[in-house]
């Protein structure tokens, strides 16, 4: 399988052509197998790893490179269980990784989040955007005062990932994620008047 790879420099191509390792299993078949775990998480990571500052171009850069790194773990025969876990906490660590070199960046990539938002149609009902407006603000401060865990618990199961998927990503047992996303959800119920 060849792939286009784009980053903030010239277009590469990257050749994935392995070995095939494990029973049975031919490059189309990974390819095809990769492809379809794309279409069906590809939306939900992307989303992830903007919830963690990563901006909408790079987030992209990071769903790719996640994507490659699963064909490569696929086609050495590595673990297939999880996979939702293992995509969302590799994602993760990419996005961290891009965001400590983009400390040292200019702010393009900010600029360039700053316009895509402006060109975003507002809705119709300016009240009723201002009312909502108001609860996001007011949900995302309490997200932003949970401690650590318990905030990447919530993001991720926002995400849709399972107790068992947030388990894996996060490295924790299903008894924490269970604490932290009580304790989350009570916080967060409470500041939402309920």
């Amino acid at each position: 399988m060849k792939t286009h790879v784009t980053g903030s420099s010239a277009e590469s191509v990257l050749d994935l052509s392995l070995p095939a390792v494990g029973p049975s299993r031919t490059a189309d078949d990974t390819e095809a197998h990769v492809l379809a775990l794309f279409d069906r998480h590809a939306p939900r990571l992307l989303h992830y790893v903007g919830t963690l500052g990563v901006s909408a171009l790079d987030a992209e850069d990071v769903v790719q490179e996640t994507f490659l790194a699963l064909f490569r773990h696929l086609r050495l025969g590595r673990d297939q269980t999880q996979i939702a876990g293992w995509l969302f906490r590799v994602a993760r660590n990419l996005a961290l990784k891009r965001l400590r070199t983009a400390r040292r960046r200019p702010l393009l990539a900010a600029e360039i989040d700053a316009l895509t938002a402006l060109a975003i149609d507002p809705g119709p009902d300016p009240e009723a955007r201002i009312v909502e407006d108001e609860r996001r603000q007011r949900l995302r401060a309490v997200v932003r005062a949970l401690p650590a865990r318990d905030r990447r618990c919530v993001l991720l199961r926002a995400e849709g990932l399972t107790y068992r998927d947030i388990a894996v990503a996060l490295g924790l047992s299903l008894g924490s994620v269970g604490k932290s996303l009580a304790r989350a959800m009570t916080r967060l119920m409470s500041a939402d008047g309920g």
